[in-house]
């Protein structure tokens, strides 16, 4: 069996030597170098070839979003950012997630802690699956993007106005959301409803991200309050985001659906029930199946869905299980996506004539 080599990137000395201790009690994983800084860690990558980076944030010489879009550019290679909880390291983990790292992962904390076996564990699972996710290179300066006219959506011109949009991501989804928020306008007619499979804890950092890139109004979703118009609702850390019958925010602690809380499915099939025709469904980048399931409730309630086109996704999981299902209306690069909602002809009156 090939074992998983890996380059651990940290400035901190007791950071770095507690991550490479978890790593390397995996039989299956060889840590194959350590660099104390950002500059460091991009020539060790190019010199070692390691088959996952884990990138810490804050680090002198070049800190982890400028060290990742230097190797992304240089010797793409997938990259798991790792940081505590901390909003200011997490902006900029973010941004590195957008230059191109794969996802950003919380370090384990202290070792006398109950959660510390659980923590390192999933450290580990997360370093092997995302080693094996193929990553493209990128350009120093990306080339001007023109949005498809809308017109050219014909299935998501036609029939009942739009009066709401779910959105399932997973692995590689912070940018793809980030890209959809930041093309719409501020007064986008109807609410966008998220649930992103992000490290716990994280959650609030990535609606304040988001609500400071976009022109829309981004936010953790609250339970009980009312959908508005040009408003992103973000589900929150271990619980379902749904909407009920009247229309408001419904969070749950039903079970885990396929090992996720919040679930993409759980979203949808909610959003089917409320909204039926009027409802839009979008299910972009990610590992697994979550979400395929609520887009066939979606279809049955005779609403739309668009899956992401696979020469966009950064992992084609969740959108082709999708594509595979025959469950997409509309299978689009990441940009189309996004003229497609813009373009959607949408109604919000009917938000305000639901029940109290």
């Amino acid at each position: 069996m090939k074992r998983t080599r890996v380059l651990v990137v940290d400035d901190s000395a007791t950071s770095r030597q507690l991550l490479v201790t978890i790593l390397r009690a995996d039989a299956e994983i060889d840590v194959v170098g350590q660099a104390g800084d950002g500059l460091e860690g991009v020539e060790m990558v190019k010199r070692l070839r390691p088959d996952i980076v884990t990138m810490d944030v804050q680090m002198p010489k070049l800190d982890g979003f400028a060290a990742t879009k230097r190797i992304m550019v240089e010797a793409p290679t997938p990259i798991l950012i790792t940081t505590g909880v901390d909003p200011r390291a997490l902006s900029v983990s973010l941004e590195a997630v957008r230059a191109g790292a794969l996802a950003v992962h919380a370090k384990p904390g202290n070792p006398q802690t109950p959660y510390f076996d659980e923590e390192a564990r999933e450290l580990v699972r997360q370093v092997k699956a995302m080693s094996r996710v193929k990553v493209v290179r990128h350009h120093d300066r990306e080339p001007a993007r023109t949005l498809a006219p809308a017109g050219r959506f014909p299935l998501l011109r036609a029939g009942v106005p739009t009066e709401v949009v779910a959105i399932a991501a997973s692995t590689g989804g912070p940018a793809a959301i980030h890209r959809i928020l930041t093309s719409l306008s501020a007064d986008f007619p109807v609410p966008i409803l998220v649930v992103q499979h992000i490290a716990r804890g994280f959650s609030p950092g990535f609606a304040g991200w988001l609500n400071t890139a976009s022109l829309l109004r981004v936010k953790l979703a609250e339970n009980g309050e009312r959908l508005e118009p040009a408003t992103v609702y973000v589900g929150v850390d271990d619980r379902h985001l749904g909407v009920s019958a009247a229309r408001r925010i419904q969070l749950s602690i039903a079970p885990a659906v396929g090992g996720f809380r919040p679930s993409g499915t759980v979203l949808f099939d909610s959003v089917a029930a409320a909204f039926g025709a009027s409802a839009v469904a979008v299910i972009l980048t990610g590992m697994g199946r979550d979400g395929v399931e609520g887009l066939r409730a979606i279809r049955r309630a005779g609403g739309r869905t668009i899956a992401e086109a696979e020469s966009t996704a950064v992992v084609y999981g969740m959108p082709g299980a999708a594509v595979q299902a025959g469950l997409a209306d509309l299978i689009l690069p990441i940009e189309q996506v996004c003229a497609a909602l813009a373009g959607l002809p949408c109604v919000s009156d009917r938000l305000r004539e639901t029940v109290p």
